[in-house]
C-alpha cells in the first residue's frame, strides 16, 4: 500500500534505467496518467495462450490465481491465460507442520490452496478439498485436501504425481508445482542476532528479518518448475509474506538463475501491509532490496496499490502491530525497477489485494509484451 500523498509520476524515465528490458518496453506503453492503465492489444490472427508462472506461497499466491482463473477469454476471443503456480516448501505449521511431523511428508497446505484456486466453480470436491475439521483432538486442524493430498504421495510414492492427480480430480485450470521435493526447513537470521529455525517460529520471535536460508541450502528445484519460468511471456512474484512465503522459492537452486535469465517481464506485486515477526517497520524499498539481496536482479516493474486503506482498517492492523508498506518512487527508480501503482484494493474491512483487479492488470503487461515478442 502506497502512501496516500505518492501517486503517479515520470514513467517514461523510469523506464530509461530498463535499458533494453521487458521494463522499458512495458513502461513506455502505459498512459501517463495510472487511474486507468490502458495496454494496446495483440493483433493476431491466431492468438496463443499467455503463459503466466506465479510464484509464492500461502494465501497471496493463491488470490492471484483465483483471480487470473476466473478471466474468462474476451471479446477479441483471446484464449485463456496458460498458468503456473510455484509454491514455496517451508511450511511446518498448522496441518502441513503436524503431517510433516507425523507422516514424513511435504507440507501438502500452501499447494492445497493452490489447486483450490484454480479450481472449477461450483464444484462439491473443491469445497470438500478446503473442508477443515473442527474440534480439538485427532483430525482436528486439518484439511481434508492436506490429508487427500498427503494419502495420494504415500500410495504413489510420489509428491509431484499426487499434485497432478489431485489437480487432475479438481478440474484445476492450470498447474501447480512445488520449488523443491526436498525437505527443506527455513532459517532466519534477526536484526537482534538470534536465529530461528522453522517457519512457525518466525512470527513468535519479535523484530524484523535480515536474511533467510533453506536447510539444507540450496535444494534442488523441481525441473518443469525452471523450465515454465524459462517459457513465461510474464512471471509474478508475490503478494505474501516476504521471508516465509516468497523469498525461500528464490533460494531453491536453479529458480533464481532462471528468474535471472528469462525473457519474460518479472512483475513484484507489491504487499499491502507488513507483518510483524518478519517485515517490521520496512518500507516498499526495503522490501525490494530484500529481494534483490537473496535472488539477485528478479524484479523489472513494482505492481503497487494507489489506493488508501480504510483509516478505521489501518488503525485496527496497528494494534497488531502491521501498517501500511510505504513507498519511495526515487528508492524504486535506484533499484532499477519501474513502480506502477494502480487501484488494487479490496472493497471490505480487510486490507486485502483484489484477485481480479491485480490478474487484469497482469493480463494487460503480459499482452503488452507478448505484442512486443511478436
Amino acid at each position: 500500500m502506497n502512501h496516500p500523498g505518492e501517486r503517479g509520476g515520470d514513467i517514461g524515465a523510469q523506464s530509461e534505467l530498463m535499458d533494453g528490458s521487458w521494463g522499458a518496453a512495458v513502461a513506455t506503453r502505459i498512459e501517463p496518467t495510472l487511474e486507468e492503465t490502458e495496454l494496446a492489444p495483440v493483433k493476431s490472427a491466431q492468438p496463443r495462450a499467455l503463459r503466466i508462472v506465479s510464484i509464492g506461497g500461502g494465501t497471496g499466491l493463491a488470490m492471484v490465481l483465483r483471480g487470473l482463473a476466473r478471466r474468462e477469454a474476451d471479446h477479441l476471443r483471446r484464449a485463456s491465460p496458460s498458468i503456473t503456480a510455484i509454491v514455496a516448501m517451508s511450511d511446518d505449521g498448522g496441518s502441513s507442520g503436524r503431517l510433516r511431523r507425523s507422516r514424513g511428508c511435504l507440507p501438502p497446505g500452501d499447494i492445497r490452496k493452490c489447486l483450490a484456486a484454480l479450481a472449477r466453480r461450483d464444484s462439491e470436491l473443491s469445497k470438500i478439498f478446503g473442508y477443515r475439521f473442527s474440534g480439538a483432538r485427532g483430525l482436528a486442524g486439518h484439511a481434508v485436501g492436506n490429508l487427500l493430498i498427503t494419502a495420494m504421495a504415500e500410495l504413489k510414492g510420489d509428491f509431484l504425481e499426487a499434485v497432478k492427480a489431485s489437480a487432475a480430480l479438481l478440474g484445476a485450470r492450470g498447474t501447480v508445482l512445488p520449488s523443491t521435493l526436498a525437505p527443506v526447513e527455513l532459517v532466519a537470521y534477526k536484526a537482534d542476532g538470534a536465529c530461528v529455525v522453522g517457519e512457525r517460529n518466525l512470527a513468535r520471535a519479535e523484530g524484523r528479518v535480515l536474511k533467510i536460508d533453506l536447510l539444507p541450502k540450496s535444494p534442488p528445484a523441481v525441473e518443469d518448475a525452471v523450465e515454465a519460468i524459462a517459457g513465461a511471456d510474464l512471471i509474478s512474484i508475490g503478494p505474501g509474506s516476504l521471508y516465509s512465503s516468497v523469498l525461500p522459492n528464490l533460494l531453491v537452486d536453479g529458480i533464481a538463475s532462471a528468474l535471472r535469465q528469462t525473457s519474460a517481464l518479472k512483475v513484484w506485486i507489491a504487499n499491502l501491509m507488513t507483518q510483524p515477526g518478519e517485515t517490521d517497520g520496512m518500507d516498499g524499498a526495503e522490501h525490494l532490496h530484500a529481494l534483490i539481496d537473496h535472488a539477485g536482479p528478479v524484479v523489472d516493474l513494482a505492481l503497487i496499490n494507489a489506493t488508501p486503506a480504510p483509516l478505521q482498517a489501518v488503525e485496527r492492523y496497528a494494534r497488531r502491530g502491521s501498517q501500511p508498506v510505504l513507498f519511495n518512487r526515487a528508492a524504486m527508480m535506484e533499484a532499477g525497477v519501474v513502480a506502477l501503482e494502480v487501484d488494487l484494493l479490496r472493497d471490505g474491512h480487510r486490507i486485502r489485494h483484489d484477485g481480479r483487479k491485480v490478474a487484469r492488470r497482469l493480463l494487460r503487461l503480459a499482452r503488452c509484451g507478448l505484442q512486443r515478442k511478436g
